[in-house]
């Protein structure tokens, strides 16, 4: 068997697991919970956990704050199937394992991707631990992770991103905000490989390229979803400002740090929004 034959099978036999642990339970939604975001996952009703080792394909996780735990349960009484961790390019050249994961909870019937993660801003208007609704994206990591062979049986070899992030959907989450009083930007998010962060220098091109927040995720998440046909929402939390934008000091700790004092906000407005989603 080689490598692609591979991958559709541990997608068949992950969707299966996930089909059998929903049980009576048929969710459309799939929340991908970025750093220091995995306490959404604890809020899930009547939860059954699978770990991503247990699940063929899946990757498997090093970097804290990610948990490597996929939830099926309800959230604010929404079946939903909560993805508690990525693994990110920086750790691996391999997109099998985010294509299996993504791909999996679609064959498991999953219409809508709730993608989240922690962001640096490039705003003066977008203040630390304060959310950002994602409406585009850049994508800077230098790969894309659907190239390499094409199965049809996935999605299409070529295929626009006009409306990568359904504008549909983001109309919702913002009357959501709205709604419940969550302070709630938008901007256009640029994906960095990392693993270092950005220089100040270029802090200042994405800028210049029209970017309002910077992170190492969410842009393959989103490429995989929409290739299979998924729709697809995200929001940032913001963590830090850009490298040379203030004088903090720019660390993962500080990351998972700022992400955790916007994380009640982040939880009220996804609870509130997946019953608006599905």
């Amino acid at each position: 068997m080689n490598e692609q034959q591979q991958h559709v099978e541990n997608v068949r036999q992950s969707a299966e697991k996930i089909r059998a642990a929903c049980g009576g339970l048929a969710p459309k939604i799939a929340l991908i919970l970025g750093s220091g975001l995995g306490g959404l996952a604890a809020k899930v009703e009547s939860p059954v956990v699978l770990a991503y080792r247990d699940l063929p394909g899946f990757p498997i996780l090093t970097v804290a704050g990610h948990a490597g735990q996929l939830i099926v349960g309800r959230l604010g009484g929404v079946p939903v199937i909560v993805l508690n961790g990525r693994k990110h390019f920086y750790e691996t050249t391999d997109a099998y394992p985010l294509k299996t994961m993504i791909r999996a909870v679609k064959a498991a019937g999953v219409e809508t991707l709730f993608l989240s993660n922690a962001a640096g801003s490039l705003r003066a208007s977008i203040g630390v631990s304060e959310l950002m609704l994602i409406t585009d994206h850049i994508n800077f990591l230098g790969l894309n992770p659907l190239t390499g062979p094409n199965d049809e049986a996935f999605g299409p070899r070529f295929f626009p991103v006009t409306d990568a992030w359904d504008p549909g959907l983001r109309a919702k989450i913002k009357a959501v905000a709205q709604r419940e009083g969550v302070t709630l930007h938008q901007g256009v998010y640029v994906a960095f490989r990392g693993p270092s962060f950005e220089t100040p220098a270029e802090i200042r091109m994405a800028q210049g390229w029209g970017a309002d927040a910077v992170g190492m995720s969410s842009v393959p998440d989103c490429l995989i979803a929409r290739h299979c046909g998924l729709k697809v929402a995200g929001v940032s939390c913001i963590t830090n400002m850009g490298a040379g934008l203030s004088d903090e000091h720019l660390t993962h700790a500080h990351t998972l740090e700022n992400a955790a004092r916007g994380a009640a906000a982040f939880e009220k407005l996804v609870i509130a929004a997946v019953k608006e989603l599905v």
